[in-house]
């Protein structure tokens, strides 16, 4: 994962981080994985194993490749089709060159149902694909007999029919089912009863379920509930019940409480394969079919390889029918008989010789998504079959000749199998616009390449993306390498897409698209020009602007899109279906301004604290500061405007800025110092001041209750590296905004203490500014309600500030520019995260809140979504139909 395997590469996995976490991280950095089968499919599983960052992949193949292959497996080229060369050898370069921290290796020897399996004894997670189901059942036995049992996943493509299945062993511990943050909510009431019932505080909804596990916190009365765990009984959306609380142990609810979720590892029984072929645990993904039927059809192609040695021929009648005939004999062996779809049974027989790559990439998305639930145990795993197929975009046997789907020796050979020659000229000669060259936007662009999409003469592919490749970019999106960082995303993935590919027409742009571009680029011939739209993009705004482009040409889109481990589809056919923008999302529920200001009840309330300072002092004022001086003047022709009486807009803050604007290092580590006197102890003490710990409401309550809490003033201590991190992170983000060059030397914490000890912390006097407690206030409301003296002082003591300013040699020329802070959470070298976190952590200490690690900090202050691979990779396939 990292030069050590406890050691998490940020830069790379930070995305993949948010969403595992670091246990689930190191855990796969430990493990070693066998895949059998470098086919479409074992090449996706193995990309996206290797990109997530596992210890070792053995890449099992004896096969060599074919033309067949080159339409789902894009690390073959024609020149390894020519030289017969073995797949995984083919392959085992691109595979190392995705993650220089996973160990690929190779093996070619046979692996049958009579093979020595001792081998696999090495691996914690063993998967085969493209393997008879005498071998499946006797390598899965195996692993179910070793101590602890190896992880055994099986799965294939057969034209448009596919199946995975897991058997993770007798007793598979699944620590965290659905990989959600623990939920917290406040209470507002307990009562004294059996079931004592819980309810919660502002009739927020509590959004626990049935049977979770919580513990309490800061209850104030019933104080033996806190520490104790208890499962609950949800009684409405606002109240649950817990353990019988009237005993006197029991002290009557007085205020205060915060429920938590805890989560509960949950142990998992599965079945051996060959139990499971008899009896299938399927899971329902389509409503629309049996999966129960696809099992049976499956089970019986795999007895007609085993018996001939080879898949049915394709478009051949007799093979179909012998298939229908080993169905039914399949069927009396099962315990649950089906009725035999004799039509669907035929049209597996017909492709199965073909491999449709939108489905061995959503497969192999799928797989490699078991893989890291068996390895880190987070997620619940599948349970145990699924079974997925397009038999929708298979032509009616009595609509194209037999001859169409007949193979020429050609890259898309397995793909006319599948969908027949018309239809495959029609996706060559299609003319597709692509936004976005991220995550979705790699899997989407090398999906084309094995479709041949823009691959014949009056077809392309146009895309375009206005974002250089980043580190952090190469975790998931597998068209960029090392060598590719801050190079354009658009140009690198048509180049790359080229690569699996070459016969592709592929036009990239590096613009955004947008109002500024309709009339140069994008404008409303361009999207006529289009047969289809697809929107791989990672925010609202810009797709509703493309929805509505769409809309306007009435060109069809494709919209997709990952957040964490979730992912969604919209297929949007002109004139047919619903647009994107017909639907809205919910609105995420704000904080309250005035909690985020004077009266933070969690972590995220203080995270999102810290985000606004940083924002307010380092990119909004720098940036308005360096905009005031531009548009009015040196700071001579602002005073003498002062003292004649204008007052040119933005002045008062302008000139305030200037006067904090840092002139050297030691200024800057000043700067950092009463930042923190000024947010840390200042503020605690005038909210003290004006609500004391013993205010009272106007109903006679305490003004601090629950979720309010009362403010302690941190006293700065140079030795508590919290306190240090603070100071350091804003010296060094004013140095940035003024121009001042920062050496190693300077960092040097002797150094940094002593400057601090030299400066002059001036003594607390109270605010006269209002301190707003309505949580309906908006914070343009509170900003106008705190604004402290009137315009004529302020005004004078600007013209002040600045004549000393001027007189001080502090408002030269150089003064008056500022470089605002853009800010970036990649990059752990520039201090933006350092801020976040050591004022997020500093402001809980203050409120009594638990403080958070780097880690969550970064997940909660980040404006990007989180994603990895293998949901990308399910996402792009899933519109494809």
């Amino acid at each position: 994962m990292a030069s050590s395997a406890d050691e998490i590469d940020d830069s790379l996995y930070s995305r993949q981080r948010y969403m595992l976490g670091d246990q689930a991280m190191k855990k796969m950095a430990h493990s070693h994985v066998f895949l059998s089968g470098l086919g479409g499919l074992g090449v996706e599983i193995a990309k996206n194993i290797v990109l997530a960052g596992v210890k070792s992949l053995t890449a099992h193949d004896t096969k060599s490749a074919n033309w067949k292959d080159l339409s789902t497996q894009f690390f073959l080229k024609e020149a390894d089709v020519k030289n017969g060369r073995n797949r995984a050898e083919a392959s085992v370069a691109s595979l190392s060159e995705l993650n220089p921290n996973v160990d690929v290796k190779v093996s070619t020897e046979n692996v049958s149902a009579t093979s020595n399996l001792a081998f696999l004894s090495n691996y914690q997670c063993v998967i085969l694909t493209e393997t008879s189901l005498a071998t499946q059942i006797q390598v899965n036995e195996f692993c179910r007999k070793q101590n602890p049992p190896i992880q055994f996943i099986s799965g294939d493509v057969y034209g448009v029919f596919s199946y995975a299945f897991c058997d993770f062993g007798d007793e598979f511990e699944v620590a965290d089912l659905n990989g959600e943050e623990a939920k917290q909510s406040f209470v507002a009431s307990i009562s004294k009863e059996n079931p004592g019932v819980v309810t919660c505080l502002d009739n927020r909804m509590h959004k626990f379920d049935d049977g979770d596990y919580i513990t309490f916190k800061e209850v104030n009365g019933m104080e033996k509930l806190n520490g104790e765990m208890h499962q609950i009984k949800v009684i409405t959306p606002y109240a649950y019940s817990i353990c019988d609380t009237s005993g006197n142990e029991y002290q009557p609810h007085t205020d205060g409480g915060i429920a938590c979720q805890v989560k509960v590892p949950v142990k998992r029984k599965f079945e051996s394969l060959a139990q499971q072929v008899l009896k299938p645990s399927v899971m329902m993904l389509d409503f629309l079919k049996d999966p129960n039927m696809d099992h049976l059809a499956t089970i019986a192609l795999l007895n007609f390889q085993d018996k001939h040695g080879r898949l049915p021929s394709v478009r051949d009648e007799d093979d179909a029918c012998e298939l229908v005939s080993i169905a039914k004999e399949v069927n009396t062996s099962l315990v649950n008989k089906q009725t035999v779809d004799t039509d669907a049974i035929k049209a597996l027989a017909y492709s199965a010789e073909g491999c449709f790559s939108p489905l061995t990439a959503f497969l192999g998305g799928v797989i490699a998504q078991e893989v890291l639930k068996a390895v880190t145990s987070k997620y619940t795993p599948l349970d145990q079959w699924m079974f997925v197929d397009a038999q929708e975009v298979l032509p009616e046997p009595s609509s194209v000749p037999a001859q169409d789907f007949k193979q020429r020796g050609d890259r898309y050979d397995a793909l006319r199998i599948c969908i027949g020659e018309t239809l495959l000229s029609k996706l060559g000669i299609l003319n597709l616009f692509m936004v976005g060259c991220g995550a979705i936007g790699c899997e989407m662009l090398k999906n084309y390449a094995l479709l041949g999409v823009g691959g014949r003469k009056g077809g392309k592919i146009t895309i375009t993306d206005n974002d250089l490749i980043e580190k952090s970019n190469l975790n998931r999106q597998f068209l960029f390498r090392p060598k590719h960082i801050q190079k354009p995303k658009s140009t690198t993935g048509a180049e790359s897409a080229k690569n699996i590919n070459p016969a592709l027409t592929i036009v990239a742009h590096q613009n955004k698209v947008c109002q500024e571009t309709e009339k140069e680029f994008f404008n409303d011939a361009f999207f006529e020009s289009m047969d289809i739209v697809v929107n791989a993009l990672d925010n609202v705004e810009a797709r509703r602007y493309m929805d509505g482009r769409c809309v306007t040409n009435q060109r069809s889109l494709l919209e997709s899109g990952t957040m964490g481990a979730k992912g969604h589809v919209q297929v949007i056919v002109a004139n047919m279906t619903e647009s994107y923008g017909s639907q809205q999302d919910p609105v995420d529920e704000d904080i309250p301004y005035c909690t985020l200001k004077s009266f933070p009840a969690t972590i995220e309330h203080t995270i999102q604290w810290a985000r606004d300072k940083f924002a307010s002092f380092f990119s909004i004022k720098p940036t308005s500061f360096t905009k005031f001086w531009k548009d009015h003047g040196d700071a001579q022709t602002i005073l003498k405007k002062l003292k004649s009486g204008e007052q040119p807009e933005g002045v008062i803050q302008a000139v305030k800025f200037l006067g904090y604007r840092p002139a050297n290092w030691n200024e800057c580590i000043s700067t950092g110092r009463l930042k923190f006197q000024k947010y840390f102890n200042y503020k605690a003490q005038n909210l003290l001041r004006v609500f004391p710990r013993d205010s009272l409401l106007k109903d006679g309550t305490l003004f601090w209750q629950s979720p309010k809490r009362p403010p302690t003033p941190q006293v700065f201590d140079e030795n508590n590296e919290l306190h240090i991190s603070f100071v350091i992170s804003v010296a060094r983000l004013c140095a940035f905004f003024s121009n001042i060059k920062v050496t190693d030397q300077d960092l040097q914490l002797p150094n940094v203490k002593s400057i601090i000890r030299l400066t002059n912390i001036p003594e607390f006097v109270g605010s006269v500014k209002k301190i707003v407690t309505d949580e309906e206030a908006s914070k343009q409301e509170i900003d106008e309600a705190v604004e402290g003296s009137d315009g004529d002082e302020q005004l004078e003591k600007c013209q002040n500030q600045l004549a000393t300013l001027i007189a001080n040699n502090r408002a030269q020329p150089e003064h008056l520019t500022m470089t605002e802070v853009e800010f970036e959470k990649d990059d752990d070298r520039n201090g933006h995260i350092d801020f976040i976190t050591s004022a997020s952590n500093l402001r809980a200490n203050m409120y009594g809140i638990e403080n958070a690690d780097r880690l969550k900090t970064k997940k909660d202050c980040r404006p990007h979504c989180t994603s990895y691979s293998n949901h990308n990779s399910c996402s792009c396939r899933l519109g494809y139909t």
